[in-house]
């Protein structure tokens, strides 16, 4: 073998891997990039192909050695959305993916297929708005029960909470967000699987999921720490350019055959388009992260010190010894770019300070390449109970900053003005 081919037989990085991995050139008139198919339907060579990718995709056989899988409708499969899949597994290091129209798409078809009626859910307090109204409000609707937990409650303290539900033999899901939005608090994975293999049995495995949106597939990877399912808001980080709402699942080949499947009927699958311009993004993925994350830092440090705040959330200023810093060291390659922080004043000088931002967008969503700032308690977690959300520390005095790819001076400049002149 030539020194030449044993660099090219390499193990790559994701990274690296995203610029082409699993789109041949030759298949679309040499195109360096993937085009975007935009259609409905494609068109078989013989009606005995047609059956054979219908069987295929509907389950009634596994593919033969070699084969690949037919291109049928673009509900069920398209070129874009697979290359797509394909690509974000390499991060995680899943055996399949799926790719929907919105974050909530993403969470709601999967849990929709995998819980039935009668079954608990547990979940971590605080969750993004839309997921908490999903699970206590939309859920009950089709008699799936749902609880919640604190983070810092020990794991002897969750178990009585499932105990205390009188359904713990009906407990089929723990489905987690870490960081938490918009708090960033950490809920220990390994904690969460311990608890699922504790209430799992022969007949029934109680899955885990994660929203990992807010470290995104750069600094986090929640399967190889034993959770099953992983999940984003791919509208965020993994689009990053605030121009294409989506999600994403991935896992086991097992789970995500039942979820693809589910996703044909729901028609919660992503169009084309949306596919391209995630292949886009993915090419820029790690690059925007890190300087995002660089940028958090230093501004994160800043806010730290400004007289004006009165407290800062951000997972680079954990304590060492703490709890919450040694599960930080566990599960996080890097602290992320989301940063949280308590004005003095109350909601009033809050809603002053965001009234003055220039460079800082006012808008909500995270994760993309300009700078956003919000009011959780007021808009992204409007529906979450009002008690609920004092007592994890969501209150009215909370500012919840996605940083962008700008000069971090430029970022710091603007805030700064913003809390003089509030």
């Amino acid at each position: 073998m030539s020194k030449t081919k044993k660099v090219l037989a390499r193990k790559m990085s994701p990274e690296s891997l995203m610029m082409s991995y699993g789109y041949k050139p030759e298949l679309s008139e040499g195109a360096i990039k993937c085009p975007i198919f935009q259609t409905s339907t494609f068109v078989f060579k013989t009606a005995e192909e047609g059956k054979s990718f219908f069987e295929v995709a509907y389950g009634k056989r596994a593919l033969r050695p070699l084969e690949e899988t037919g291109l049928i409708y673009s509900r069920i499969n398209n070129p874009d959305l697979e290359i797509l899949e394909n690509r974000l597994c390499l991060w995680d290091e899943a055996e399949d993916g799926a790719v929907f129209e919105s974050g909530m798409a993403a969470i709601s078809t999967t849990v929709l297929e995998l819980l039935k009626p009668g079954d608990l859910l547990l979940h971590s307090e605080p969750i993004y708005g839309g997921s908490d109204h999903f699970f206590k409000h939309i859920l009950l609707k089709f008699g799936i029960h749902s609880v919640g937990f604190m983070p810092n409650q020990s794991k002897e303290e969750v178990i009585n909470i499932i105990n205390s539900t009188g359904k713990a033999d009906k407990l089929a899901m723990i489905f987690i967000e870490s960081p938490a939005n918009p708090t960033n608090d950490l809920i220990d994975m390994k904690m969460c699987v311990e608890i699922a293999k504790k209430f799992s049995t022969n007949n029934k495995k109680v899955i885990t999921a994660i929203d990992n949106t807010f470290l995104g597939p750069v600094f986090s990877h929640p399967l190889k720490h034993g959770f099953d399912l992983v999940l984003y808001s791919a509208t965020k980080y993994i689009g990053g350019h605030s121009d294409v709402i989506a999600g994403a699942c991935v896992g086991s080949k097992e789970l995500m055959k039942r979820i693809k499947s589910f996703r044909s009927i729901m028609g919660t699958m992503a169009s084309p388009n949306t596919g391209w311009l995630l292949l886009r993004s993915l090419e820029t993925l790690k690059m925007r992260m890190t300087l995002q994350a660089q940028n958090a830092e230093k501004i994160a440090v800043w806010l730290n010190k400004h007289p004006k705040v009165e407290k800062v959330y951000y997972l680079g200023l954990l304590k060492k010894g703490s709890k919450q810093y040694s599960i930080y060291k566990q599960q996080c390659l890097a602290p992320g770019a989301m940063i949280s922080f308590d004005v003095k004043g109350g909601e009033k000088k809050a809603f002053k300070v965001l009234n003055q931002l220039q460079l800082i967008k006012l808008a909500v969503s995270l994760g993309s390449t300009e700078s956003l700032a919000e009011h959780p308690y007021s808009m992204t977690h409007a529906p979450v109970n009002d008690e609920l959300k004092k007592k994890m520390n969501l209150t009215e005095k909370l500012i919840r900053l996605s940083v962008g790819v700008e000069n971090y001076l430029d970022i710091i400049a603007d805030i700064e003005q913003a809390l003089a002149k509030a």
